[in-house]
């Protein structure tokens, strides 16, 4: 953290809110989530400030930005994993259709379900089959249907191209199978409940490049049917993969807009800086 400081020139801090500086943002009726003005602190510490966002439907949205700087936090904002952190707070608005997901009402097992989560490193679940890893979270709640139920598993598996890889191991342990193909048996987990948003933290940092590039494909594929945000550090990916970019840095949007624009010609000089590779 030394270095990257001691690299931000004072007109370069001053000069780092020209996107975000909105305090009062309106809901855009267009959006398919929208984080206004959001806060989130652990304990004392304040590590999401006054974010402002907007994930159109049927796109990839890449959020960037050095370690440290609130891009895995901000994501678990928009499924309300974050709160299942101790002592965490939040403050601001997700919203989802344009309905605040915080309100009391709103049930988070529902969000959950609604906006599922794919995580950085795969964890399909050791004791279960690659058939029942897809299963599991619609038996959870209540399929039980085996004609249906073997109609989703089959269908979540070639949305995630991986149906034909493994159609004829469906009995074999979900571990059995290699990392890349793992991490697609977890999207087709996630896709199999149906959400509307899929989040990805960090989806190909344990891959090889042959894996990584089926995932990428694979996301691409996927905004079709679902608005996909994804955490990313490689910022090569961000520009192959995403519609829009949001850098991050220290717990702040820096800049947000279309990826192309921000890596051609970005508006603030702290994104110049870390898009260069100037620190990160």
């Amino acid at each position: 953290m030394t270095t990257t400081t001691t690299t931000i020139t004072q007109e370069e801090q001053n000069n780092k809110h020209v996107t975000n500086d909105q305090t009062q943002q309106e809901i855009d009726q267009t959006a398919k989530m929208q984080a206004i003005n959001v806060n989130v602190w652990f304990g004392q510490k304040h590590v999401l400030k006054s974010v402002n966002l907007t994930v159109k439907p049927n796109t990839v949205t890449a959020i960037i930005g050095p370690s440290g700087c609130g891009k895995s936090t901000f994501l678990r904002c928009f499924n309300r994993m974050h709160e299942l952190a101790p002592n965490a707070k939040m403050t601001g608005k997700i919203l989802l259709d344009c309905e605040d997901i915080y309100e009391r009402k709103i049930d988070p097992v529902q969000i959950r379900r609604r906006v599922g989560m794919v995580f950085q490193k795969p964890n399909p679940f050791p004791t279960m089959s690659i058939y029942d890893n897809v299963a599991a979270g619609l038996k959870l709640t209540g399929t039980k249907n085996g004609k249906h139920l073997d109609d989703i598993v089959k269908r979540s598996l070639e949305q995630a191209t991986l149906w034909d890889e493994v159609h004829e191991d469906l009995k074999k342990p979900g571990t059995s199978i290699s990392g890349g193909q793992q991490q697609r048996l977890c999207i087709a987990r996630a896709i199999a409940l149906q959400p509307e948003v899929i989040l990805m933290d960090e989806p190909c940092s344990a891959l090889d490049p042959i894996a990584t590039a089926k995932i990428e494909k694979l996301i691409i594929e996927l905004k079709r049917n679902y608005a996909v945000v994804i955490v990313t550090h490689n910022m090569q990916q961000a520009s192959r993969i995403s519609d829009y970019t949001a850098f991050m840095y220290m717990g702040e949007l820096i800049e947000f807009g279309e990826t192309r624009q921000l890596f051609e010609n970005p508006k603030v000089k702290l994104t110049e800086n870390y898009i260069t590779g100037a620190f990160g």
